[in-house]
């Protein structure tokens, strides 16, 4: 399967951080959720595949281009958001998206007008007068408009108020349909990368905590309650988080199937509660079990 990004063993070094040996494959039509806190890479990430800066080690390849090389080619494909766009204060919307359709003929004016109506924009208002929710919602429409073939989003319903973060949601759940367009999602919100994603890479530190089909790395994982004594540490692989209450205890592990169950029997401790975990709390546990080493 052609993909849409490929990282082969990045490495890009600074003064106080270093991406450490990146691998990354977003395949076309696909959408990647980049997850992880500040510090840990997704900015120097994301500039990598824009070709703003250039690896120290390691390939970048954007729709078939190696990067920076060809970033011109690859560029006139790919459309970026982030939560801090600026817009030119003393125009309207409307004048932005007559400059974005002079230097981009893929630009689709019947479907810039449905985005206008989807996320309720007056085009001819200036862009000065706009809240942050508007400022959002109208590089969004600047970009996807465009009809680009590989769009990033860089934290984009981050300051949004409930009802202008679901018009945002709905609208990119709906064009992420398309099976020609690829999307790399990076955010904070947990909540907004599992409601949207295919696949999940955690980035902590500059390395790769794990980078998989959502659905299986989030089946992959269960929260078990169970009580007894614990004389002796747990051998059993896979735990991520313990912690104990007296005779209570909460164990997050990974990889799990019924011979954890099984070994949790065998170590004397009587299971009272299995559950399935949120992308939130595997992202919370993974990062407070790489703290602890």
């Amino acid at each position: 399967m052609q993909n849409a990004i490929e990282f082969n063993q990045v490495c890009k070094r600074y003064p106080d951080f270093f991406l450490d040996h990146l691998d990354l494959k977003l395949p076309v039509g696909q959408v990647m959720g980049l997850v992880g806190v500040n510090g840990a890479g997704k900015s120097t990430a994301l500039r990598l595949i824009l070709g703003l800066i250039q690896p120290d080690a390691g390939s970048v390849d954007v729709l078939g281009y190696r990067l920076p090389e060809n970033q011109v080619l690859a560029k006139e494909n790919i459309g970026y958001a982030a939560e801090d766009m600026r817009l030119y204060r003393n125009e309207n919307l409307r004048w932005h998206m007559q400059f974005i359709q002079s230097i981009f003929p893929s630009w689709d004016p019947l479907y810039a007008e449905h985005l206008l109506k989807r996320f309720d924009m007056n085009a001819e208002q200036k862009t000065s007068g706009y809240s942050h929710g508007q400022r959002v919602k109208a590089s969004l429409i600047l970009l996807l408009a465009r009809r680009p073939r590989l769009v990033i989003l860089d934290e984009p319903t981050t300051g949004l108020d409930p009802v202008s973060r679901y018009e945002v949601l709905a609208e990119l759940a709906e064009i992420l349909r398309d099976e020609n367009r690829s999307v790399l999602f990076s955010s904070h919100s947990t909540q907004d990368v599992e409601q949207l994603s295919d696949s999940i890479t955690f980035l902590h530190k500059g390395k790769t905590l794990a980078c998989q089909d959502k659905e299986t790395y989030i089946g992959s994982w269960r929260r078990i309650l169970c009580s007894g004594s614990l004389v002796n540490p747990l051998d059993i692989p896979g735990i991520a988080e313990l912690k104990s209450n007296g005779s209570l205890h909460e164990i997050k592990v990974r990889d799990f199937d019924d011979s954890v169950l099984a070994k949790l029997g065998a170590s004397g401790l009587a299971v009272s509660q299995v559950e399935r975990m949120t992308l939130e709390q595997i992202f919370i546990a993974s990062v407070r079990e790489v703290a602890r080493k």
